[in-house]
């Protein structure tokens, strides 16, 4: 069989292009495997900004997952509707979102909801809006572990504003998270090293709360890259994403972790504008292109090189071009899975070599129902 032969459906000539095609039994795989790696469902807490689709919070849950993590209120409650028992949102709601956060508790009762907070001008903001509405908001600490983007750095100030959690009402200390989404070291070695230099930071400040008498409930750390890591630790909770479709970049940069390639790109030839040249009806508009080339890797053209990128085309140039005529179909794996998928209203997925199903990706919405 060659490498490439399981991203094909027999009926693919069924598919309309571009289109994303998920491929049910490596999926599966892909969630065996990340259970095993971290030995005990009930340590993970996966982020599911990469599927947005209940169908695979549910398939999880069948593994005895039952905690998620998510970036928007959409997700949130696409996760609930799943049946989720334990949901974070892993964005400190600001402006309009605090309503709609309070609004998503009330309404899932069966769920428990959680946040994050860096700030107390935004920890006071909820604490007034959660007070009145008689709603307790369990609260994570977020911590900036080197990624300077969200977070406060371990320390005083971050155990001052942890200890204020204990005091404003509405609010109740749900402990720490700590995403270290900076770490891509291709080494396995140095990432691990890194992972452990950053990770100290939290494990002193728990340590420090805990001897303060406050309840540190959980930690919350790592994405995928470091997954591997946290999973050897027995008192955090994991959060890996990509893993579940995977893609690659991170199979391409992180060949020490075994995931499975479960997302595939089908994309026709709609142009041969030189003998050397095919022109793919795979735009902007259905692959992730917010990183340089190569955005999609073609197993069936490993030496194509991509030389323009518009809205609804993508030119390759390959010495193969001879041998893919107008309608042919290509073979992708995104770079980048995750914003992809968000690119897709629906995705088409195969079971046993045929794309069988059409499953609406629900968590590219802003707004579901709240």
């Amino acid at each position: 069989m060659k490498p490439d032969d399981w991203m094909r459906s027999e009926n693919e000539a069924e598919v309309a292009s571009p289109a994303l095609v998920l491929h049910s039994e490596r999926i599966d795989e892909n969630l065996r495997r990340m259970v095993a790696r971290v030995g005990d469902p009930v340590r993970l807490r996966p982020h599911i900004k990469t599927h947005k689709l209940p169908q695979l919070v549910v398939r999880q849950l069948a593994l005895g997952i039952t905690k998620f993590k998510c970036a928007t209120i959409a997700e949130a409650e696409l996760a609930a509707s799943a049946g989720a028992a334990d949901v974070l949102l892993a964005l400190q709601p600001v402006g309009p979102n605090v309503g709609r956060f309070l609004h998503l508790m009330r309404a899932f009762p069966a769920t428990q909801f959680s946040t994050l907070t860096d700030s107390p001008d935004a920890l006071a903001t909820l604490s007034r809006a959660a007070a009145p509405a008689g709603v307790v908001v369990e609260v994570l600490l977020d911590l900036d572990v080197g990624q300077a983007r969200t977070g406060i750095a371990p320390g005083p100030e971050a155990a001052a504003l942890y200890q204020a959690m204990r005091t404003l009402p509405g609010i109740r200390p749900g402990g720490l998270h700590a995403y270290d989404g900076q770490l891509h070291q291709r080494d396995a070695a140095e990432r691990r090293a890194a992972c452990e230099r950053a990770y100290a930071a939290v494990e002193k400040l728990r340590t420090e709360l805990l001897a303060a008498g406050l309840a540190v409930p959980r930690v919350v750390v790592g994405g995928t890259p470091t997954f591997p890591f946290h999973a050897r630790r027995g008192d955090v909770e994991c959060s890996p994403g990509t893993s579940v479709l995977w893609d690659a970049g991170y199979g391409t940069t992180m060949p020490d972790l075994d995931f499975l390639p479960a997302a595939t790109l089908l994309t026709r030839v709609v142009s041969r504008p030189a003998h050397n040249r095919l022109c793919l009806d795979l735009g902007h508009k259905a692959v992730a292109s917010e990183m340089p080339h190569p955005r999609v890797i073609f197993p069936e053209l490993p030496q194509a090189r991509a030389v323009a990128h518009n809205e609804e085309h993508l030119v390759l140039e390959t010495e193969d071009a001879a041998h893919f005529p107008v309608g042919a179909v290509v073979h992708g794996i995104p770079w980048h899975i995750c914003p992809t998928v968000a690119l897709h209203s629906h995705v088409h997925v195969a079971t046993a070599g045929r794309a069988s199903a059409i499953w609406p990706v629900v968590g590219r919405a802003r707004f579901i129902t709240i």
